[in-house]
C-alpha cells in the first residue's frame, strides 16, 4: 500500500490472483518436491557414501565440509543469478525446465568421477543446475499464490523433503539398485515430479488481479524490517539443519559404528513425513487466524529440546528420538517460513532476485557449518556443536517474537 492517505499503491507487474485453484497449489508442490528428491539422497546418503569410500575416516569429514563449501557457493551465486535472468525475460517455467534437463543428466554422470576433485567439480556444476531450475519455480510460486494461501502453501511444501527422503529411503534399500544406478533413480524421480507443473500448470503466473481487489501488505520499509528479522531467523535455524543434513551419518556412527546409510535414510524420511501432515495444519491455521508467524516461534522454541537431547545422548534409540524432535519442528518451520516469507517480499517485480537473496540463508549455513563443524567437534564432540545450535535456535525465536500479532495482520 501506499505510505500517503489518498494515494493508490503502485501495483506490481505479477501481483498474484485473488485466489489460486488448489490443483495448481498441489501440482506447484510436487514441483517443488522434486528439488528435495533431487538433493535429499545426493546430498545426505549417496554422496556421503562414495566420499567415504574415497576417504575414510576423519578425512571424509573435511571432504564433506569442503564440498559442502563449494556447492554452496554455487548455489548462492546460482539463485540469484537465475532469479533475476527469470525477472529481466518475464519467463520461469523455460528457465526452470533447462535447469532440470541439467541437474539431472549431471546426477547421472557422477559414477564418471574416479577422484574426489572431480566429485567436488560435478556437485559444483550439479548445484548451478538445481538452483537454475529451483530460482525460477520459486518465483512462479510467488507470482501466482495470494497471501491469504501461503499457510497453505507452506502445509503442502512441507510434503517435499519428506518425499526427498522417502526417496532416500527406497534408492538405499538392499538390492534395489546399483550405486550408478541409484543415481539414474533419482534422476528420473525428479524428471516425474517437476515435468508435471511445468506442462500442466496455469500457462501465465502473472494474471493481474481484479481492478477492484484490495491492495494487500504493509508500506515496503515495514515489510523490509519484517524481511529482515525473517532472514535472520531462517538462517540461525539452518546452521544447525545444515550440519545434521550431513552430519547425522557420521554422527550416528560415532555413537555406534554398527549404524548403516539405510537407517539413517529411514530416519529422515519418517521424520519428515510425519511432520508434513502437522505443517499442512499449522499452516491452514495460520491462514484463517491470520496469524502466519506464531507457528514459526512455536517451532523455534521446540527445536532446542531436540538438540540439547542429541547432545545427552548415549544410545542410538536416544539420539534418533532425539533428533525426531528437533526434525520435527523444524520441517514444520521451514515449509511455512519459506511460504510466509512470500508475504514480506517488497518489490513484486523482482521476486527471483529477493527469493535469490533468502536463499542465502539455506547456502550460507553450509559455508559457516564446515568452521563451526571443525573448530568445535575435535574439542567438545558432536555434543558441544549441538548446544551451540540450540542456543541459536532460541535467537531465533527471539526475532520472530518480535513480530507482533499486530504487525502479522499489516503484511
Amino acid at each position: 500500500m501506499s505510505d500517503k492517505p489518498g494515494v493508490p499503491a503502485a501495483r506490481s507487474l505479477h501481483q498474484p490472483p485473488s485466489h489460486q485453484s488448489l490443483a495448481f497449489l498441489v501440482l506447484y508442490a510436487l514441483a517443488w518436491a522434486g528439488g528435495s528428491i533431487a538433493y535429499v539422497p545426493f546430498l545426505t546418503i549417496l554422496l556421503p557414501v562414495r566420499v567415504a569410500a574415497l576417504a575414510p575416516g576423519e578425512q571424509a569429514i573435511m571432504w564433506l565440509s569442503a564440498i559442502a563449501f563449494c556447492g554452496a557457493i554455487s548455489a548462492s551465486i546460482g539463485h540469484i543469478l537465475f532469479g533475476w535472468l527469470s525477472d529481466v525475460t518475464g519467463m520461469r517455467r523455460p528457465w526452470a525446465a533447462l535447469g532440470l534437463a541439467l541437474s539431472c543428466v549431471l546426477l547421472v554422470v557422477v559414477p564418471a568421477a574416479r577422484s574426489l576433485p572431480e566429485i567436488t567439480g560435478i556437485v559444483v556444476l550439479w548445484q548451478l543446475g538445481l538452483n537454475m531450475m529451483l530460482a525460477p519455480l520459486a518465483a512462479w510460486g510467488a507470482d501466482c499464490v495470494p497471501d491469504g494461501q501461503k499457510g497453505l502453501l507452506g502445509g503442502l511444501l512441507a510434503f517435499a523433503p519428506g518425499l526427498g527422503a522417502l526417496a532416500g529411503a527406497l534408492v538405499t534399500m538392499p538390492g534395489l539398485a546399483s550405486a550408478d544406478g541409484r543415481l539414474l533413480i533419482v534422476a528420473v524421480a525428479v524428471a516425474a515430479a517437476v515435468l508435471p507443473a511445468l506442462l500442466l500448470g496455469n500457462r501465465s503466473g502473472t494474471d493481474p488481479v481484479p481492478q477492484a481487489a484490495p491492495s494487500s501488505g504493509a508500506p515496503p520499509r515495514f515489510r523490509k524490517r519484517a524481511a529482515l528479522r525473517m532472514w535472520a531467523a531462517r538462517l540461525l535455524v539452518q546452521v544447525a539443519e545444515a550440519a545434521l543434513f550431513s552430519f547425522l551419518y557420521l554422527w550416528l556412527r560415532s555413537i555406534d559404528p554398527a549404524v548403516d546409510d539405510h537407517l539413517t535414510a529411514r530416519v529422515f524420511s519418517t521424520v519428515l513425513v510425519i511432520s508434513a501432515p502437522a505443517a499442512l495444519l499449522a499452516g491452514r491455521w495460520a491462514d484463517r487466524r491470520r496469524h502466519p508467524f506464531l507457528p514459526l516461534v512455536v517451532c523455534t522454541l521446540v527445536a532446542p529440546i531436540g538438540l540439547v537431547g542429541m547432545a545427552l545422548a548415549q544410545s542410538v534409540t536416544t539420539g534418533v528420538l532425539s533428533y525426531g524432535v528437533f526434525g520435527f519442528s523444524t520441517s514444520i518451520f521451514l515449509a511455512l517460513h519459506s511460504a510466509q516469507t512470500l508475504r514480506t517480499l517488497p518489490d513484486g517485480n523482482r521476486r527471483g532476485r529477493d527469493l535469490g537473496l533468502f536463499n542465502l540463508t539455506n547456502t550460507m549455513p553450509s559455508l559457516v557449518m564446515p568452521w563451526f563443524t571443525l573448530a568445535l567437534v575435535p574439542w567438545f564432540g558432536f555434543s558441544g556443536l549441538f548446544l551451540l545450535f540450540a542456543a541459536l535456535a532460541l535467537v531465533a525465536a527471539l526475532l520472530l517474537a518480535g513480530l507482533s500479532s499486530s504487525a502479522e495482520r499489516e503484511i
